[in-house]
């Protein structure tokens, strides 16, 4: 497997959906499926820091003098 850290989003999804679908079948032995759920979690967790990161960048934005400002669409009245 991977270092976690260089996954890139899809490929830590889709590691996360084989360990869903072996937790699902549930044939598997106790502590393997306590260290798959820990690595499902661990995905989990990288999965939602990626996106955190993403919607951080989109948020922000440069302005004309280069300066960095929050990203907002006027809500209307």
């Amino acid at each position: 497997m991977a270092d976690e850290k260089q996954l890139s989003f899809e490929q830590a999804m889709e590691e996360l959906e084989v360990i869903v679908e072996k937790l699902e079948e549930g044939d598997v032995p106790l502590e393997e499926a306590i260290n798959i759920y820990k690595k499902g979690m661990e995905l989990s967790k990288l999965c939602h820091d990626k996106l955190k990161n993403v919607e951080s960048q989109l948020t922000e934005i440069l302005t004309e003098d280069g300066q960095k400002t929050n990203f907002a669409i006027p809500e209307e009245e």
